[in-house]
């Protein structure tokens, strides 16, 4: 009898992936939190670098106090996902999300657009709703960085403008993450942490600073981890971004993501037209009309560079095929 209680089963969808360290996988059950390894065979089915991640839904077999194996790994939806750094492979960052917040700072470390831009293409590739969380306004009285947003909520995007310093916003960001599980993503020193201690005080997590000489942020959470807010709200704390490498994307498929052109994409004289300087093109032509943001049209075609080096250098039939992986993930 006491062998049978050692080696019981944990069904999902429960069990949630909340952290990983190594070859070390804690996952929130119904018994609490365990320490768990990954089954052999399911590292043979799998690949290492998504093998199991935050916000995973996994079966485990609890084989002593604290500890069990991850079985299975339920299919994921909307993850967020890149590219990694110096590796042609996928890096699956957190699975199974309802929602992806990109903090960003309105100063300290200055507002990042292009980082902003990649997010969102990321998400709109994952059919993942996102909401803008603008921190640090306080460091803003003049309203530059609000102003700057304004191209984004004109076309839909949820803004929040929040201080953990003065509270302001806090109230309605928790209205927009409330019962649901979200990632807060974004670029070092933006402040991601702090939010997180705005809601859960008293956690021990570590806060950096932005260094003076770079003007960028210091990474201090060095690995995702999912917290509980309250029963029906987690929050999934990411380290910092410095660049957010796109995988698996076409760069002719790059418009589709971009919400505001969407109603333009089938007017353009050329069916295959990429919106950069072909004659007829509908998108340049609303963005020459001031439909289109120009800013935000300028670094669609500085993303769409990069994918098309990025495809020459592949191969564009192993895109297509890291593409078709995609829809699999």
């Amino acid at each position: 009898m006491a062998e049978e209680a050692e080696h019981t089963k944990e069904s999902w969808p429960e069990n949630i992936v909340v952290r990983v360290r190594g070859p070390f996988y804690d996952v929130w059950t119904s018994q609490g939190v365990i320490r768990c390894v990954v089954r052999g065979a399911l590292k043979r089915e799998r690949r290492r670098e998504d093998l199991v991640v935050v916000g995973d839904r996994v079966e485990v077999r609890i084989v002593g106090p604290g500890e069990g194996v991850i079985e299975a790994v339920a299919p994921r939806r909307r993850a967020l996902v890149r590219r990694a750094r110096d590796r042609e492979v996928a890096q699956v960052i957190v699975a199974n999300l309802d929602q992806l917040v990109v903090v960003l700072a309105a100063a300290q470390p200055e507002l990042s657009l292009g980082m902003l831009d990649r997010f969102l293409v990321v998400a709109e590739s994952q059919d993942l709703p996102t909401v803008i969380c603008l921190n640090k306004v306080d460091l803003d009285p003049e309203g530059r960085a609000r102003a700057a947003l304004a191209p984004y909520r004109a076309i839909g995007y949820p803004v929040v403008e929040t201080s953990v310093v003065t509270r302001v916003g806090l109230e309605e960001l928790w209205r927009m993450l409330e019962g649901k599980l979200s990632a807060l993503a974004g670029p070092s020193g933006v402040g991601k942490t702090s939010l997180v201690k705005a809601f859960r005080p008293e956690l021990e997590l570590r806060i950096g600073a932005v260094s003076e000489a770079t003007g960028r942020g210091r990474h201090t959470t060095t690995a995702s981890e999912l917290i509980q807010l309250d029963e029906r709200t987690f929050l999934v704390d990411t380290p910092g971004i410095g660049v957010l490498h796109l995988w698996a994307l076409l760069p002719e498929e790059l418009g589709q993501y971009y919400r505001e052109f969407r109603r333009y994409l089938g007017a353009c004289a050329y069916r295959d037209c990429r919106h950069l300087d072909e004659p007829g093109c509908a998108v340049r032509a609303a963005v020459e009309a001031g439909e289109i943001d120009a800013g935000r049209y300028e670094r669609y075609r500085a993303i769409y560079q990069d994918l098309e080096e990025e495809a020459e250098r592949q191969g564009r039939w192993e895109v297509e095929r890291l593409r078709r992986e995609r829809r699999t993930r």
